[in-house]
């Protein structure tokens, strides 16, 4: 794949040289021999926790983490009149700067040396002004109303009128509200600069509290971020921001790591290499995420022509090869898909065409796909874009303030921060999985197209479906008594509803409500309940469990989480139950005193009852509950909800008809 995509740029490239002044080079190399580097010592080349990402996702070490060989980089260096850019171990390959042939014709005799490409020309001798990719997104809208709102909803965020638009569109304000809000969770950002972020207020949050990890320059091979293009800025605040009332992203509580690829004086290939080499970066610092708002294919400068677009398969060019590593390595890699669609290029661009990454399209927070939002599908026909956010009248802090601004470059970053948040929510689960529930709770995802792939995911419902794939359960027997447990995701404003289906039933019945663990961040949970059958049962009991997940009356949402099967081939018996006097009717409780919602009757009778009605009443004698039962010859067990009782004592009676059966006290703790 990589000598295809030399091969091509040799074509291209030489056959415009003429055009301009190239002393920019990709050096592409035979192999990583001799190197120092050992995959059996990851340490020494990926941070802690990018190997325990690997780790936990099976996602074996293999060559392309190993550094390129270091005596390989030396002795390029050392050849006269030539400066080392940047060096790409997944590529394998290292780009130079260099207006010496001599140079040149030393490195390509050099034995480990594949190949040597003219990429890009030196800036100072471009004679082509290059187009500028960000045109479209510099139609900047200040707020004509910069107050901020006030909060209006029961939402843990003041989100303000433009934010609230952007979130409730995909329904994600529910995960805000259940405590994911990127804790925890690194995103890159590749761009062009991130100009003074550091003092712009969609920032303050992120800058008190240290949330960015690091920064570099693979342009200026520096550290500082700020004094370059605000593009990197304005997508980040889209994640970032945090001015309640007025402006909120999508994961403020998420870290970020800045790294600059692009180079705004020129636009060659050259970038791309950039890109792998911030994509390279970001995976060894141990990144969840990356979101670039960054796209190649056409628009070149010095003379380079577009690329063909069947090229755009995601496997031809450098930055889709590199975005495609990055997936492998367990990083989600969002990219925006481009802003092509009203202009005669049409299609999306490259690495959006990356056959594991997302590519996001824009529209806008009413759905509505904006006219400049590039085509899919990719040059392999892939679905292309995969999904689409906010890219029309987006919400962004630019450098004179806060308002709007249309672009792919917006709703990459908008679908990237709900991206984390969900797998913040699940990460048990890996990069493709979570890919996977973003396609389907996509708005359109049975009949995906051109515009927005699988359409607008409904972060709820992309909840919903991992929380269902997530969720584990069990039954078992022992002296009548079936235990249901189950382990969950949940917060202590959610709610569980167990039913069952007994031998001979056609349908499930509820005979549970299970109150979930107090709490407000979601958190695994185990619970138990004891369903206590009668003497003499068998067949297969089936138990269903639900779980409401939003309790509110405006936007309820519930789903069936699990089920579990229970098979009795012999008719259980309880023991431990002895009627004192078996010649006379039998009432006992069980438990007693009791703490939880149910509490189980045992009433044994030497005589069927057809209509055995079971009254409680409170010491004041005051009617607080009334059944009516049926049972057979024998004992029957009847479970009686309590969770609604004060604590205190009570008085349950059970006649046949209007002749009393018994009477016995319950104590409610």
């Amino acid at each position: 794949m990589n000598k295809l995509f030399l091969i091509i740029f040799s074509t291209l490239l030489v056959s415009n040289f003429s055009e301009a002044q190239f002393t920019r080079y990709i050096v592409k190399l035979k192999n990583k021999g001799n190197n120092p580097f050992s995959i059996n010592n990851p340490s020494a080349y990926l941070s802690q926790r990018a190997i325990n990402r690997r780790t936990k996702y099976a996602i074996a070490i293999d060559s392309t983490d190993l550094p390129v060989t270091p005596s390989y980089v030396t002795q390029i260096q050392s050849i006269p009149n030539v400066v080392v850019l940047n060096v790409s171990k997944w590529l394998n390959s290292v780009s130079i700067q260099t207006s010496d042939a001599n140079a040149i014709t030393a490195i390509n005799a050099l034995s480990f040396v594949q190949s040597v490409t003219a990429i890009a020309a030196r800036i100072a001798f471009s004679n082509t002004s290059p187009g500028n990719k960000f045109l479209i997104e510099q139609n900047f809208n200040p707020l004509i109303n910069p107050s901020r709102t006030a909060k209006t909803a029961d939402d843990f965020f003041n989100y303000g009128t433009g934010s609230f638009n952007e979130i409730n569109l995909h329904k994600a304000q529910f995960l805000h509200n259940i405590g994911l809000r990127g804790q925890g969770m690194q995103i890159a950002m590749l761009d062009n600069g991130f100009n003074n972020y550091t003092v712009l207020p969609a920032f303050d949050s992120t800058n008190i509290n240290a949330q960015v990890l690091n920064t570099w320059d693979f342009v200026a091979r520096e550290s500082n971020v700020i004094n370059d293009g605000s593009h990197g800025m304005e997508c980040m605040s889209t994640i970032a921001a945090n001015i309640p009332g007025q402006f909120i992203g999508k994961a403020p509580k998420a870290s970020f790591w800045l790294f600059r690829t692009e180079d705004d004086a020129s636009e060659y290939p050259i970038e791309e290499h950039n890109w792998a080499c911030g994509a390279e970066r970001a995976d060894s610092a141990g990144t969840d995420i990356i979101s670039s708002s960054l796209g190649y294919g056409y628009g070149f400068s010095g003379g380079v022509p577009d690329y063909p677009y069947s090229t755009l398969d995601g496997n031809t060019t450098m930055s889709a090869i590199a975005a495609d590593l990055a997936a492998k390595k367990g990083i989600l890699v969002f990219v925006a898909a481009g802003n092509a669609g009203s202009s005669p290029w049409h299609f999306i661009t490259t690495p959006s065409d990356g056959d594991s990454v997302i590519a996001v399209g824009a529209v806008n927070s009413s759905g509505i796909v904006g006219s400049f939002s590039s085509f899919g599908p990719s040059g392999d026909g892939q679905i292309k874009p995969d999904m689409a956010s906010v890219g029309v009248s987006a919400m962004v802090q630019s450098p004179s303030g806060i308002g709007t601004s249309n672009g792919t470059s917006f709703a990459c970053p908008n679908m990237a921060g709900l991206g984390t948040i969900l797998w913040q929510g699940f990460p048990e689960f890996n990069n493709m999985k979570i890919r996977s529930a973003l396609w389907q709770a996509g708005s359109i995802f049975m009949t995906p197209n051109d515009r927005i792939g699988y359409g607008i995911p409904d972060m709820k419902k992309a909840f919903t479906n991992l929380l269902v794939d997530y969720v584990t359960s069990t039954s078992s027997l022992n002296d009548c008594k079936i235990t249901v447990n189950w382990n969950s995701k949940d917060v202590g404003a959610m709610k569980y509803e167990l039913e069952r289906k007994a031998p001979g039933e056609i349908n499930f019945s509820k005979i549970a409500d299970v109150t979930p663990t107090n709490g407000s961040i979601l958190t695994n949970h185990a619970y138990q309940f004891v369903n206590t059958l009668t003497t003499g049962s068998s067949g297969i009991f089936s138990y269903r469990i639900k779980q409401i997940i939003d309790t509110a009356a405006a936007t309820f949402t519930d789903a069936y989480i699990d089920t579990t099967t229970l098979s009795i081939s012999s008719p259980c018996v309880i023991t431990g139950i002895v009627n004192p006097d078996p010649n006379k009717d039998h009432l006992s409780l069980m438990p007693n005193p009791a703490s939880g919602d149910f509490v189980t009757l045992l009433v044994e009778t030497k005589y069927a009852v057809p209509e055995m009605p079971i009254l409680i009443y409170n010491m004041k004698g005051q009617l607080m509950a009334k059944m009516q039962k049926s049972k057979g010859i024998g004992q029957s067990f009847i479970e009686i909800p309590i969770s609604h009782f004060a604590r205190g004592k009570y008085i349950i009676k059970v006649y046949n008809k209007q002749n009393p059966i018994g009477t016995t006290d319950l104590i409610k703790l």
